[in-house]
């Protein structure tokens, strides 16, 4: 890797050679597809010549294309990259300056608008610690989607797109008025995705997408949109497994969560989302240096996945470890069964839902003092199988507000404030009972395990309680959620040096609210928790020193502390309202320097970065096959580091044909030695507390911490263009089970014991690479458009690359493979095809 690396320094070196002949100069933003508007900044010939002079020099422009960031985004994300390491939660997401993140796990989920590509397009992207004029962001930077129908071109688009992935066709309408002349504009815009079967088997996908947006121009100073807009779907989910299975299925992209029901394929894992939002928006020019915008907002909707349950049967799952061969080592008979079963009935490796309702059919129950009523009861059939669905339905509200001001030519101020208030309903409900007559809400684990009737109720206010489908089940509890920060930034420009200050200071409140009380936490499971409140602050820096025109050094730096999420606060927020111990808020300082090269011929940037992370939280449940429950996994004090190099550089050898290069090297790793809490959820005695986890110096895991791609690309003054690259993935490593890695896991062993390294080492995953093409072509017919572009990723057809994975964390000290990590690969040969047309 350190020679792909060193080419990839060598070729910036080289294209020095270039920029001795340079006599013009153009700042070209377009995009990574090919195929959408391209701004051009035309510049004198005094601008020219000028970059070796002592006077005012152009910063760089915000919205600049980064050549390593669209290799990150298009092709390193097939092998799930992710910039700098960073989790989804370190990089915000805003609409119209409104934050858009989730507020119960920090992460901005794109699906929420997916199938809505034509008028979510225009995006102002700040890398990193970079300055923006939205909101302070964070480590990872900010995305700021711009949606005003004003600003939307006149015209209307229809396009079909074709594709062998999470979906097949796609299908996109989209109209724009502009800015008519009576002051109104309007953009609308449809879509819908679908596939009877995705790239994994028993994967469908089924997906539209809505949007309305309308704006009316007041006067020359005010203007007033409102925005409406959505993107239900519904698919089938694909699930890791061990190799073992994929050697089995001859099949690495084998899929556990499906079978065939009548002949049909089904699957038990389908998630089903809407989640509309409402954005209302006022634009104020209050003067040409001082702009307001405004807006309010408000999501709700729901969010739903099913899966398997099941009462007093076996584990119905294909890949469960007792249907496996190698569970049967003792057993030879049996492990040439599953071994012929597997190789030779691919049928009987899947769900069999006909068995499932045969079951069901057969298991007459009758159930007493339904209700708590005395004396109640019913007889039916009662569900063996059945498919349950977590669901969250939200409504959330929030409030925006951005001020600029440009005071001289050299000085900006900014300042935004935001408001959010949050509610997560949180609950099971009966999906599907596969034929039965009911299904009959108990825990039936903590039925095994006590004498006492009331504990294994999972609502004790209602004994026995006897469901249907649409029925709420098991966990019913509110997330709760406010938020309020507000920003102010200043941005200076000199002759030779650029910079900005930007401060932060936000509060954050949430508590749980449960909705019934369970019978093993009676006192802690209803009615409001306690509130968590945190004081969060954030101050970073930038500086831009103008060696030239046309050459940069970039300096920034930040500090700030986030408060903790929902999500990983409590232990088990299903069951009850105990919060994680020593919960606060985690602490972030990063610095980044970077030497950028623009010219007309030459496209760069490399960068050092290293951040340093504090008190993280981490929260997983799982199902314990020894304990046969639900076990919460709490990490707490967790501290990760970091660093590495990022490098882009895109050169132009002739008119029409140019290099582009990309590399990172990094390290991501843990920096400390956590304290664990492990509770299980039938039952509230503590398993662990306060066990120290041994993970310093251990990889975070789950995504490459090196990548490289070099490429060609083709531009034809005939407008097509044509493309190719190679990219290069390595220092790849499975999420790791802590639990393994504590002196409890230990103790059976000594260190010279072949299994103390067994236990310990974390899995490195082979390096591998990928070769990819793509092309297009644009046609003009007057006031009428059209093209395609076609993309197809992972040409050779690699299916053997292993991109990720994680150790389970359930384990057998006696038995280390008894339950061995689950891996996932990157997909085969793919292709997209777009096809578009505009009047």
């Amino acid at each position: 890797m350190k020679v792909v690396f060193s080419t990839l320094l060598a070729l910036l070196v080289v294209t020095q050679v270039f920029a001795q002949t340079e006599t013009e100069d153009s700042v070209k933003n377009d995009t990574e597809r090919g195929m959408d508007d391209v701004a051009i900044v035309t510049l004198s010939s005094e601008d020219l010549n000028a970059d070796e002079r002592s006077q005012d020099i152009s910063g760089l422009l915000r919205s600049s294309r980064d050549i390593f960031v669209s290799r990150a985004a298009y092709t390193f994300s097939q092998a799930r990259f992710r910039m700098r390491g960073y989790d989804g939660r370190y990089t915000k997401v805003t609409l119209n300056n409104m934050e858009m993140n989730n507020m119960e796990s920090g992460r901005a989920y794109w699906s929420n608008w997916g199938g809505l590509n034509d008028v979510f397009r225009y995006k102002d992207i700040s890398n990193g610690l970079e300055a923006n004029d939205y909101a302070f962001g964070s480590v990872g930077g900010l995305t700021n989607i711009m949606l005003r129908a004003s600003k939307d071109r006149p015209q209307t688009s229809v396009s079909y797109s074709l594709a062998n992935k999470s979906y097949n066709n796609r299908v996109m309408v989209t109209h724009s008025t502009g800015l008519m002349a009576n002051g109104w504009a309007f953009t609308v815009s449809a879509s819908k995705r679908w596939a009877q079967q995705g790239y994994v088997e028993g994967a469908f996908y089924d997906a539209y997408g809505y949007f309305l947006s309308a704006e009316k121009k007041l006067n020359d100073k005010h203007s007033i949109g409102l925005i409406g807009f959505g993107a239900p779907s519904r698919r089938g989910k694909s699930g890791a497994s061990t190799q073992e299975v994929y050697d089995l299925a001859d099949n690495n992209f084998y899929n556990p969560y499906w079978g065939y029901q009548n002949g049909e394929v089904r699957n038990s894992r389908e998630s089903n989302y809407h989640k509309p939002k409402i954005l209302l928006n006022h634009y104020w020019d209050i003067d040409e240096k001082q702009k307001l915008t405004s807006g309010l907002n408000v999501t709700f909707g729901r969010g739903g996945s099913t899966r398997l349950n099941w009462y007093d049967a076996a584990d119905p799952r294909p890949d469960y470890y007792k249907k496996l061969p190698s569970y049967w080592t003792d057993d030879p008979a049996m492990a040439n069964y599953y071994t012929n079963l597997w190789q030779n009935n691919p049928e009987a490796t899947q769900l069999d839902w006909d068995e499932f309702y045969f079951a069901n059919s057969k298991n007459l129950y009758t159930v007493n003092n339904v209700g708590g009523v005395i004396g109640e009861t019913v007889t039916g059939n009662r569900a063996k199988f059945m498919l349950e669905e977590a669901r969250t339905d939200i409504m959330q509200y929030g409030a925006s507000t951005a001020y600029s001001n440009t005071l001289n030519e050299n000085i900006k101020l900014l300042g935004t404030a935001n408001m959010r208030w949050y509610k997560g309903h949180h609950y099971q409900m009966v999906a599907d009972l596969l034929g039965a007559d009911y299904f009959l809400d108990i825990d039936q684990f903590a039925e095994r395990d006590f004498a006492d009737e009331d504990i294994a109720q999972n609502d004790i206010d209602n004994p026995n309680n006897v469901t249907h489908v649409g029925d709420i089940i098991g966990y019913d509890y509110d997330a709760n959620i406010n938020a309020y920060d507000v920003n102010g930034q200043a941005e200076f420009s000199y002759a030779k040096i650029d910079g900005f200050a930007a401060a932060k200071l936000s509060y954050t409140e949430f508590w749980r609210t449960g909705n019934r009380r369970n019978g093993k936490f009676p006192t802690q499971s209803y009615g409001d928790a306690v509130k968590q409140q945190f004081f969060d602050y954030g101050v970073k820096a930038g500086l831009t020193y103008k060696i030239t025109g046309r050459h940069f050094l970039i300096l920034n730096a930040a500090a700030l502390t986030e408060a903790p999420y929902f999500w990983d606060s409590y232990v088990s927020a299903r069951t009850r309202d105990h919060v994680v111990n020593n919960l606060q808020s985690e602490k972030i300082k990063s610095v980044d320097l970077s030497y950028i090269w623009r010219s007309p011929y030459v496209d760069a940037r490399l960068t050092g970065y290293f951040t340093d992370f504090k008190d993280g939280i981490k929260t997983r449940a799982f199902y314990h096959d020894e304990l046969n429950s639900f076990v919460n996994y709490s990490i707490t004090e967790i501290d990760k580091l970091h660093y590495g190099m990022e490098l882009g550089v895109e050169v132009k050898l002739t008119p029409t044909i140019s290099v582009n290069a990309a590399g990172s090297m990094a390290r991501f790793i843990y920096n400390s030695r956590p304290n664990v809490t492990i509770t299980q959820d039938n039952d509230s005695e503590v398993i662990a507390e306060d066990r120290v986890v041994y993970i310093k110096n251990y990889h975070v895991g789950n995504m490459p911490e090196t990548a490289a791609s070099v490429g060609v690309k083709y531009n034809s003054p005939k407008y097509w263009f044509l493309g190719v690259d190679v990219s290069y993935f390595d220092d790849i490593y499975l999420d790791f089970s802590p639990d393994r890695r504590t002196e409890d896991a230990l103790v059976h062993y000594v260190e010279n014991d072949p299994q103390w390294d067994e236990m310990l080492d974390q899995t490195k995953l082979d390096a591998g690479y990928t070769l990819n093409l793509f092309g297009g072509k644009s046609f003009r017919f007057g006031d009428y458009s059209a093209g395609f572009t076609l993309s197809v990723n992972n040409v050779l057809n690699t299916t053997d690359l292993a991109i990720g994975g994680y150790e389970q964390y359930r384990y057998d000290t006696g038995n280390i493979d008894k339950f061995p990590p689950k891996y996932f690969y990157m997909y085969g040969r793919s292709y997209f095809l777009n096809m578009y047309f505009r009047f």
